[in-house]
């Protein structure tokens, strides 16, 4: 979605995306099983969110030059608050009138206020190149912090999927986690509740800092708070506690992801932010996806959580070295590609 959005304009990926969710949501109504997997997988995630999602982070970042890091944090917090204030509408709405009507009722919400305020706000950005202006920059561009540029973007595509394995453990584990140790489902949601929204504020904290010291060194920092506050999870066991860790994991693990998208900005040509930026996303969708999937698999095996909050925590220390080479490497060499 990407490359067509460079071709089309944003404007049009968005008012695609949005239909293609509406037509995903009105073929689910008809589920259950395929229409199921098919709206939502293939309409809904891959259309439709890959239309406004990947696209969305490029256009914002050509908007701004000073301010990045806080644009990209601010536009990248819409999942956390759709997260706080979606499903409690969702239950009730379901309860009255059932799922299928509740689908087509978002589907319509969604038509009326995404594609009227698309058309409206999403203007050609101030930089954006022809394609064909693209390969040339991409050609002359052999090397980022002395290094071969393609080693670089690989190093920040294992940076960002190994990120998001950890990340995604207590945000689809943290329920049945509370549950397992006597806690209350109820107290487990309002401690998700209470992750997602310190991630949101302080996802805003780390595009501030990003900002003053580039989203690599935020990465850094980052990735460190994130390991030691999901490592905090396998000694915390008493529900005032776990909600402190929540909290503080939340706050440790929200700025990554539009650090490295912003790094991905400072380091490569604005050029080249048409698909170096949605094949960051797609990494972090897949560890995302990976981690929750590896921490299903090993409380199943071992029948607690401890094993896979301590995979995680090393997956997060892999992270972190993977950083800490790119972060060195940057503090080495002035050798670096104008945003």
């Amino acid at each position: 979605m990407g490359r067509v959005a460079e071709r089309v304009g944003v404007r049009w990926t968005v008012i695609g995306g949005a239909v293609m969710i509406a037509a995903g949501l009105l073929l689910s109504t008809l589920g259950p099983s395929m229409p199921l997997y098919v709206g939502h997988g293939f309409f809904i995630g891959m259309i439709g969110i890959g239309g406004i999602n990947a696209p969305s982070y490029v256009y914002v970042s050509r908007w701004f030059d000073r301010r990045r890091g806080s644009a990209l944090a601010l536009i990248s917090s819409g999942s956390f608050l759709a997260g706080a204030f979606w499903p409690t509408i969702f239950e009730r709405a379901i309860a009255y009138v059932g799922w299928r009507h509740t689908m087509l009722f978002y589907a319509a919400i969604e038509l009326v206020l995404i594609v009227p305020a698309a058309a409206i706000v999403l203007a050609n950005p101030p930089d954006t190149p022809h394609h064909a202006a693209v390969t040339g920059t991409a050609r002359t561009q052999n090397s980022v912090l002395g290094w071969p540029a393609n080693l670089v973007f690989t190093l920040q595509m294992c940076a960002i999927f190994t990120c998001c394995v950890p990340m995604s453990m207590p945000q689809a584990h943290l329920v049945a986690f509370c549950s397992d140790l006597g806690i209350s489902p109820v107290h487990g949601a309002a401690m998700l509740s209470v992750l997602l929204g310190s991630a949101f504020l302080s996802r805003q904290v780390w595009g501030a800092l990003s900002d003053r010291i580039g989203g690599l060194y935020t990465m850094l920092v980052g990735s460190a708070c994130q390991t030691l506050s999901l490592s905090a999870f396998m000694f915390t066991q008493d529900e005032l506690g776990l909600f402190t860790v929540s909290a503080l994991f939340g706050f440790g693990f929200s700025g990554l992801v539009p650090a490295n998208v912003l790094a991905s900005r400072e380091l490569f040509p604005v050029g080249e932010a048409y698909w170096r930026i949605p094949t960051l996303l797609l990494c972090s969708g897949t560890g995302m996806a990976t981690g929750a999937w590896i921490g299903g698999i090993l409380y199943d095996h071992f029948g607690y959580y401890a094993p896979a909050f301590a995979t995680g925590v090393a997956v997060s220390a892999v992270n972190f070295m993977i950083i800490t080479a790119l972060a060195f490497r940057r503090s080495q060499t002035s050798h670096s590609v104008p945003a």
